[in-house]
């Protein structure tokens, strides 16, 4: 991924802050029939490894299977939110539009999982993370072992050691305070949800925090 020193992340913690809330990633593989993907939910265990491991599953019927089977080392890539941005939203307009954008490449070789009980204990802890925050009324362990056992034997649980992590978050780091002020206020302003969480990241940007901090001591009564 080409990623500007001004846009690079390399602070891990950070970087899993952004897998699991971008989670829903793309697994992409490079075998004999050439480059496959899949759009899976990925579970996180940032303590495994150095950089962390990555957990998921997939169809037994899924062609990209063969890939693991052979070996092929894994790219998941993680998209977070994304803009666009115009230059009437900037005070200097002597420039164009751009995209800001945040993502993560995580790299591994894949283990394939296919243990009937380990398999059951991926699909557990999917459902720990996903469903049961949800304060549901449906119960995974209620369903009948007999009717559990088809959908194990359909699918294949994959762990991805993570031996790299790349991060890039574009979101306008080359402008002035000034300029991102104004970005924010007109994605605030649009109301896109992807637009608002750029905005918000921007905000929270080392500088933009200290000029807010600091218009806000000027603005305070003595």
């Amino acid at each position: 991924m080409y990623t500007p020193p001004a846009y690079a992340e390399n602070d891990i913690a950070a970087l899993h802050d952004g897998m699991r809330a971008w989670s829903f990633a793309t697994l992409i593989t490079v075998g004999t029939a050439g480059a496959r993907a899949t759009h899976l939910p990925f579970l996180l265990d940032p303590d495994a490894d150095a950089c962390g491991r990555l957990t998921t599953h997939l169809a037994r019927a899924n062609p990209q299977l063969d890939d693991l089977r052979q070996g092929a080392p894994a790219l998941v890539i993680f998209q977070g939110p994304h803009a666009f941005i115009s230059p009437s939203w900037y005070r200097n307009r002597m420039t164009f539009p751009t995209w800001n954008y945040t993502a993560i490449h995580a790299r591994g070789l894949p283990r394939l999982i296919e243990d009937t009980a380990a398999i059951n204990d991926v699909l557990r802890r999917t459902v720990a993370v996903y469903d049961t925050p949800m304060g549901g009324e449906w119960d995974f362990e209620a369903i009948p072992d007999a009717f559990t056992a088809t959908r194990l034997g359909a699918i294949v649980a994959v762990e991805i050691p993570i031996d790299s992590l790349e991060g890039k978050m574009k979101l306008n780091q080359d402008k002035s305070v000034e300029d991102r002020q104004g970005v924010i206020a007109a994605l605030e302003r649009m109301g896109d949800p992807q637009g608002v969480a750029v905005a918000d990241m921007i905000r929270h940007q080392p500088d933009m925090l200290a000029a807010a901090s600091a218009a806000s001591a000027s603005a305070s009564p003595v």
